[in-house]
């Protein structure tokens, strides 16, 4: 049998993130821990906002699964027995940590890496405000390689948020998040004026749900689906739709279910990208795992945050890198 401890988390942001709909000052997770008397494993979830995967549902789902889980489940079973979300991300997580300390093997090998993880580079987010105010954020990030964009919806002003940052780093990999703040007849418009200040990649544009809007539509720019595809089972509609798949650990639940996506992906011939929700070092590990294969690595979260865990991620000339000493040690 094994013990099955939850935590709360408040995450304070150094300072609000705004993106299409939503501003975020804090951000509630749940932390767990499983152990055997011996071994223990650690793990995060923040949920998804857009499906109402909060604090509240994520211990519902722990408090409904408690003795499945501590009962001793493989990480694929536990895939069947808890929904997809956070909580399953965080009860992942801890099997993975666990099961690195039973066996003396290092969590790369366990997920089936060639080597050990290098460091990746990642894009730094800068979040939605004035066109000014971005480029200046976009500056302070000097060490970044690349930068994603966060827009609102208004077309003219995010197309001037783009060209202002821009012409503060013209130097760095671009790309642009709608975060659902588009429609289709607003497709057209955006991608044209995208294409000049050389941005490399259109996120969700269009609402979950709207994903038929897509068929037959050939962009000048490489589309990503993120709210449009949240596990395994949805990858198979990406083909014909998305370019990218924008694997996040929190709402596919888990990087045992993320490795499989990222498989699916690869075989119907779609991009890899992974991202993270506001989190701190210990739900960006798990995801630095699966950045080793992927084509694009969005893990940014624990940059916002007031405060982060000791000791976190390494963020260095534009890359990232998360020892074992962070998670799976």
């Amino acid at each position: 049998m094994l013990r099955l401890v939850t935590e709360t988390v408040s995450l304070r942001l150094a300072r609000p993130f705004r993106i299409a709909g939503y501003v975020f000052d804090v951000a509630e997770v749940l932390r767990v821990s499983i152990d055997d008397g011996t071994h223990r494993g650690r793990g995060e979830g923040a949920g998804a906002y857009y499906l109402g995967d909060d604090l509240p549902n994520m211990l519902a789902d722990i408090a409904a699964a408690r003795a499945a889980i501590e009962a001793g489940p493989t990480r694929e079973e536990l895939r069947a027995l808890m929904p997809a979300g956070g909580a399953r991300n965080a009860v992942d997580a801890a099997l993975w940590e666990l099961e690195a300390q039973r066996t003396g093997l290092p969590i790369w090998r366990l997920a089936g890496l060639d080597a050990p993880p290098r460091p990746i580079v990642t894009t730094f987010t800068v979040s939605a405000d004035t066109p000014a105010a971005m480029a200046e954020a976009a500056r302070t990030y000097a060490q970044a390689r690349s930068i994603k964009v966060k827009l609102t919806g208004d077309l003219p002003l995010d197309l001037a948020r783009v060209a202002a940052i821009r012409a503060a780093r013209p130097d760095v990999w671009l790309g642009v998040d709608g975060n659902q703040g588009f429609d289709r007849d607003a497709l057209g418009a955006l991608v044209t004026g995208l294409v000049p200040h050389r941005v490399s990649l259109l996120e969700q544009p269009l609402p979950r749900g709207a994903e038929a809007d897509l068929d037959g539509y050939r962009a000048a720019i490489p589309l990503a689906g993120d709210e449009s595809l949240l596990t395994l089972a949805d990858v198979a509609g990406a083909k014909g739709r998305f370019d990218v798949v924008n694997i996040k650990l929190d709402k596919c639940g888990g990087l045992t279910e993320g490795l499989l996506v990222a498989a699916e992906a690869r075989r119907l011939g779609l991009g890899v990208m992974v991202g993270t929700m506001i989190a701190s070092s210990l739900a960006t590990a798990p995801g630095f795992v699966l950045g080793q294969i992927a084509d694009l690595v969005d893990l940014d979260g624990p940059i916002f945050l007031s405060e982060d865990r000791t000791p976190g991620v390494v963020y260095q000339d534009g890359t990232l890198f998360a020892g074992p000493e962070v998670w799976g040690e």
